[in-house]
């Protein structure tokens, strides 16, 4: 299970540090970011804007591009379900409306509780194991509904 600091600008001042030597340096700034924070706030565009000498623009088009960068803050654990082609194509619209219904929210969304976020992706690269998911980090392929059913399970306790 992930564990996230609680946002603060002089961390975040001291994560996108340790990447300024790199040469194109805002990939992995995001990245470590939203590894420290769980998210990439709001708050941290202009700082790497003044840190990279971009406008807030260029950072916020990075940041809002990629789906893998969060908004807010995620839950506890995170299920990712994959929902290209070759897995939908194996009953991963089934299992995304499963997941939804037995979470109480939709994709893209975090439970009540905060225990859970469920997030679509768009390729694990299991294709030939469809459908696949991602349970904080762990590859589940040629998932099941009572496979599915496990997962949540295992996010809920």
């Amino acid at each position: 299970m992930p564990h996230y600091e609680p946002w603060s600008e002089e961390r975040a001042q001291a994560v996108i540090g340790e990447f300024v030597h790199l040469e194109g340096p805002l990939m992995p700034m995001l990245h470590a970011v939203q590894e420290t924070f769980g998210y990439v706030p709001d708050a941290v565009v202009p700082m790497l804007a003044e840190r990279l000498n971009v406008s807030r623009a260029e950072v916020h088009g990075v940041v809002t591009f990629y789906h893998d960068f969060r908004h807010e803050p995620a839950g506890q654990h995170v299920l990712k379900l994959c929902r290209a082609e070759a897995c939908q194509a194996a009953g991963g619209d089934a299992l995304a409306a499963h997941a939804e219904h037995k979470l109480g929210c939709k994709l893209g969304e975090t439970t009540a509780d905060g225990r859970v976020t469920v997030e679509p992706i768009y390729c694990l690269g299991l294709c030939a194991t469809a459908p696949s998911a991602m349970l904080d980090g762990r590859i589940v392929a040629r998932l099941n509904e009572r496979r599915l059913d496990a997962l949540i399970s295992e996010a809920q306790s």
